[in-house]
């Protein structure tokens, strides 16, 4: 009778060991025979930042499951804790997971009763606790493909708004001012993905998805086909975004910020007619009328420039400003005259922001023109931030599948790892060496802690290294995620 396999059993060491440079007169050998250990202690963390959230719960109710249940090992929501847990460990393809699925410590994280797989249903695959590569593919495959094994698909329009509630629900509550960043970030495809197209600005066939963040909080991942303008849905998701943003802070004054390609009539209409109304600050492009326009306070910088040998000049300019036909009326530009040694660089912001600031602002002059312009629309910078760490941290444009539905879904994917990691620095790092590390540090210096795994009848006993240098910042983010209250419903 053949054994069945277990995690142990699959790490033990058959083979001739591994050996390195001697050590002095002792050898340096190595093999795989450690047993049930684990390279990713923190994921015990980010379980308890999801319990908090209720971000794997509320996921799954995006979701239908029309398995027969007497034959299911794995639920919807352990599956998508396993894919969102892996992606915030840095294991973003589904390869990954043909090895990940041994692991004792990310069974417990997602809640499996047996991390050691004991309790599985087909005797063959006991000793594996979680699910395979083909099962997490069908899972994401299941919109687009109508087989007896694809049978968990997702409610797209309810995915999208469980990312906009559970974002806007971090948002605190009495906040009198929120900023709402938007961007298109082109990313790029390698294969015959449907909807790719090609795209000049990249040189490569892309997609180009819309962004939207608060400060750190991602409220909107839309997937859109590399041929579409980077405004188009704008208008359809602000609608959305400001309302759910109300619901919530209801005192609140709105700015929607973004760059050039947002500064259409339709964005800037819809902000002018909402009531309260909705301020805008976006990056206009320049044109032959604006720099005209701006040609004394350039000819100004020019002449400083010259005289001081300066690195930079700049100088601020305000004016009306209407387009012959796009706009529907006349509104204010902030010009922006620099002179470097490369030569003029002049910049301009279209905003219905006012000169002279609110009733109720301590600091009237925050929006002239010149604070305006360095110290609002500039700070549009740290989003570009936020969306590095989308691509690079969670591989965000690991668009690999066929289909543009299951790429919108690995989108929304690395937005709520995203989100799980951004959550765990606000409420767990808060005042620490990692309260503004990037995504990929945080995971690299808190996350990534081998621990040995001892499962028996009463406990799970994982034993983390003791030469683990942040073992101090460790404990305190356990202990401020520990005294949050898991989410209810």
């Amino acid at each position: 009778m053949k054994t069945p396999l277990s995690a142990s059993s699959r790490t033990d060491c058959k083979e001739q060991p591994l050996l390195f440079q001697d050590l002095g007169s002792r050898q340096v050998v190595a093999d795989f025979s450690g047993g049930t250990l684990s390279s990713d202690g923190g994921v015990l963390l980010l379980r308890q930042v999801d319990a908090s959230l209720g971000l794997t719960h509320s996921l799954a109710q995006c979701f239908s499951d029309a398995r027969q249940q007497v034959y299911v090992d794995h639920s919807v929501q352990q599956l998508l804790a396993q894919r969102l847990y892996g992606l915030a460990l840095g294991y973003e393809d589904l390869n990954d997971h043909e090895r990940l699925r041994l692991d004792p410590l990310l069974a417990a994280a997602c809640d499996k009763h047996d991390p050691l797989g004991g309790d599985r249903f087909n005797p063959a695959h006991r000793g594996v606790a979680l699910a395979g590569m083909s099962t997490l593919n069908r899972l994401e495959l299941s919109n687009n493909k109508r087989t007896r094994a694809h049978k968990l698909a997702h409610d797209a329009a309810r995915l999208e708004v469980c990312l906009l509630q559970i974002g806007v629900r971090c948002l605190p509550k009495y906040a009198e001012e929120i900023v709402v960043d938007l961007d298109a970030m082109g990313h790029r495809l390698c294969g015959e993905q449907e909807g790719r197209r090609f795209r000049a600005y990249y040189d490569e066939y892309v997609y180009l998805p819309l962004y939207v963040f608060v400060g750190d909080i991602p409220l909107w991942a839309q997937l859109r086909t590399g041929d579409k303008d980077g405004a188009e849905g704008g208008v359809a998701a602000l609608e959305k975004i400001v309302a759910a943003i109300r619901q919530r802070c209801r005192r609140a004054r709105i700015i929607v910020r973004g760059d050039s390609g947002f500064c259409r009539e339709e964005i800037l209409a819809w902000c002018e007619r909402q009531a309260p109304v909705v301020y805008y600050c976006l990056g206009l492009a320049r044109n032959s009328v604006l720099v005209e326009r701006l040609g004394p306070a350039l000819a100004n910088a020019q002449g400083r420039w010259c005289l001081s040998g300066a690195a930079n000049v700049r100088e601020f300019a305000e004016f009306e400003y209407q387009t012959v036909r796009s706009w529907s009326r006349a509104r204010r530009v902030i010009g922006k005259a620099e002179v470097t040694a490369q030569g003029q660089n002049p910049r301009f912001v279209a905003t219905n922001l006012p000169a002279k600031g609110f009733k109720d602002d301590e600091d009237k002059s925050r929006f002239t023109p010149a604070r305006l312009y360095e110290e609002l629309y500039c700070a549009r910078g740290e989003m570009e931030n936020m969306l590095k760490q989308q691509v690079l941290d969670l591989r965000a444009e690991r668009m690999s599948t066929h289909y543009l539905a299951s790429n919108q879904l690995r989108l929304w994917l690395a937005a709520f790892a995203y989100l799980l990691l951004e959550r765990m620095r606000t409420w767990g790092l808060a005042g620490t060496e990692l309260a503004r590390a990037t995504a990929g540090s945080v995971r690299l210096k808190l996350l990534k802690v081998a621990g040995q795994v001892r499962v028996s009848v009463r406990r799970v006993y994982v034993q983390l290294s003791s030469a683990y240098p942040l073992q101090a910042l460790f404990g305190l983010c356990h202990r401020r995620l520990m005294a949050l209250a898991p989410a209810s419903g």
